[in-house]
């Protein structure tokens, strides 16, 4: 439920263009802030709320106690700690992500350029999907993006883009104003899908990295697999609520 930096750039994105584009100019800035900032908040609150219902729940009689033995001062270990900086935490960490990316990306190419009939694999996926996303105030197409982008956060903008303009490859759009007039102008997005998606953005299932460091740390499929899709079935629920009551606002 913390943002992490492959959910910011759409987090961003979506309070710049929607947030900030229906207040005036001069208060753009500020407004889109603080909805991302409010983003946060809601996560921090989720967090608190998920952790209590677990410990009353499932986690129930397990002992919640925290002890760390700080270990003795010694004089810093220059070679140790360029070791475990350089080659523990950060080329394991990228070697796994290079593991997790390298199917995504063929599978992404596949279903951006297999076509059945006129249409990509993508394409027909995101019409599978579209009454489901519809009932959340999404669209199939997130929704195909969302499972694309499980490997990367990232790429979940540009694998929408891509599937929205029918394209073999992931959109290079850039600006905001460019992006607006696709999801605005072209696939009648309102602040409703926005604020939904923001949501979603924030509670989904976390990215197959995550997943397997959660699987490598604790050994146990069922946590693993309580980990991936507690928030994945917590963010369905949220954005199903915002959906209902915007139909009963009008």
């Amino acid at each position: 439920f913390v943002p992490c930096n492959g959910r910011f750039p759409t987090l961003i994105m979506l309070a710049s263009i929607f947030v900030g584009g229906a207040v005036a100019k001069e208060h753009a800035s500020l407004a889109a802030t603080l909805a991302v900032v409010t983003v946060v908040v809601i996560g921090i609150i989720l967090t608190l709320f998920v952790s209590a219902l677990l410990s009353r729940t499932v986690l129930r009689g397990e002992a919640s106690a925290f002890t760390l033995e700080l270990p003795p001062y010694r004089r810093p270990n220059i070679g140790q700690i360029l070791y475990t900086s350089v080659i523990d935490r950060t080329i394991f960490v990228l070697w796994r992500a290079m593991v997790m990316a390298a199917p995504a990306g063929a599978l992404i190419w596949i279903m951006a350029n297999v076509h059945v009939g006129s249409l990509s694999l993508a394409a027909h996926l995101a019409a599978f999907l579209d009454p489901l996303g519809r009932a959340i105030a999404l669209d199939g197409a997130i929704l195909v993006a969302y499972i694309i982008a499980i490997p990367a956060n990232e790429i979940v903008v540009p694998t929408l883009l891509m599937v929205y303009l029918n394209q073999g490859v992931m959109s290079d759009i850039e600006s905001f104003e460019q992006i607006r007039l696709v999801l605005v102008q072209q696939k009648g997005w309102t602040m409703v899908t926005a604020l939904s998606l923001m949501t979603f953005c924030l509670v989904h299932n976390p990215c197959s990295t995550t997943i397997y460091t959660m699987w490598k740390e604790t050994k146990s499929w069922r946590w693993t697999i309580i980990g991936a899709l507690l928030p994945l079935a917590l963010g369905f629920a949220l954005c199903f609520l915002i959906a209902r009551g915007s139909m009963l606002l009008g």
